[in-house]
């Protein structure tokens, strides 16, 4: 099949991370993916080389447009994350025949809504998709949702995976340290984290993604760092972020798709989730919570680490690591057993194709 999958990028990590990686899943499995996108500069650092079967097109580039118009149109439009595709070109994929699937593939939430708005169609009355018929999709940590991006060889990649090797390739002088990968926006209680880990017994070794985290770590370094150790990283492709992820003891991550790929690696994990100005981000951290069965421990950092709580995140001892491992271990063995999101995602295309 076809697929048109169209992505606005707010946070080019997160939105364009998810649409990059399931269009290349649909490719390996068969299809072909054009990805419209407003701004896809961090795909060449992302995804080097691309993928055999994914095209990547400028939205913003009439020319582009006006050739995809002449082409006959896809088999499936997915709208990522509510971004109201290009009207022509919506207008052109109405005006095809057949079934005219059409998914709005939405963020990732442990709240209870998801349950109820998964699959659930949305008429379109007015517009150039005036007609057609928009299905919520919507991923999960559930059966009842949509589930997560997940390949097929990530299980194997995982257990032939070689750390120390990993490491030395790039450089990294590691000692047996404590490793803690982050990739964070600007936490208020950084500080105060890399105060604690300066301080500590137990030396940390401390592995900064580019962008606002290394701005952030530079902007909150204590004056000793003591027993801190820190490594500046360069932009990583997806497959290296996720190496990154399984190197870690602890990995403190951002946004929506690098907390799907800490999942996967299954070692303990903090999140800073995507703020929003109702704060409506806290009963989504606080369903996320609940989900992985968090100790209260993990839930206490998570809070601070989010500005939600007034103190100080605090620096996890081996009792409390070895409590996060526990949950985060839990979690990672019920998503396995879930069908992936591509495979369910597919299925469900097929579904409304055939009811058509």
């Amino acid at each position: 099949m076809r697929w048109d999958i169209f992505c606005k990028v707010i946070d080019n990590h997160g939105d364009l991370g998810v649409c990059w990686r399931l269009a290349a899943q649909l490719a390996r499995a068969g299809d072909e993916a054009r990805l419209w996108v407003d701004d896809g500069a961090a795909l060449a650092w992302m995804a080097p080389g691309g993928v055999a079967g994914v095209t990547v097109v400028d939205w913003s580039d009439p020319a582009a447009v006006q050739a995809a118009v002449l082409a006959p149109p896809p088999d499936v439009l997915v709208e990522a994350f509510g971004c109201d595709p290009e009207p022509a070109l919506v207008a052109h994929f109405a005006a095809g025949t057949g079934p005219r699937p059409w998914i709005n593939l939405e963020y990732l939430s442990a709240e209870s809504y998801v349950e109820r708005m998964h699959r659930l169609p949305s008429p379109v009355f007015n517009g150039p998709g005036a007609g057609l018929t928009k299905h919520f999709f919507y991923p999960g940590f559930t059966p009842a949702t949509g589930g997560l991006l997940r390949e097929d060889d990530l299980a194997r990649r995982l257990q032939a995976f070689d750390r120390a090797a990993w490491l030395a390739a790039r450089g990294i002088a590691w000692q047996g340290e404590r490793l803690v990968s982050l990739f964070c926006y600007e936490p208020k209680g950084l500080a105060a984290l890399l105060a604690q880990w300066a301080s500590a017994e137990q030396p940390t070794r401390l592995l900064v993604t580019p962008g606002r985290a290394t701005q952030a770590v530079r902007a909150a370094l204590p004056p000793h760092t003591g027993a801190l150790r820190i490594d500046y990283l360069p932009p990583l492709p997806q497959t290296a972020f996720d190496e990154l992820l399984w190197s870690c003891d602890l990995n403190l991550v951002r946004g929506e798709d690098s907390l799907v790929r800490a999942l996967w690696a299954g070692a303990p994990l903090a999140w800073q989730i995507y703020p929003q100005d109702d704060d409506a981000h806290h009963d989504k951290l606080g369903a996320f919570l609940d989900r992985i069965a968090a100790p209260p421990s993990l839930r206490r950092f998570m809070l601070a680490w989010n500005d939600i709580s007034a103190e100080p995140p605090q620096a996890p001892d081996g009792t409390a690591l070895a409590e996060w491992r526990h949950a985060l271990h839990a979690a990672h063995d019920a998503l396995q057993q879930q069908p992936d999101l591509l495979t369910q995602l597919r299925a469900f295309v097929a579904t409304i194709a055939a009811a058509r």
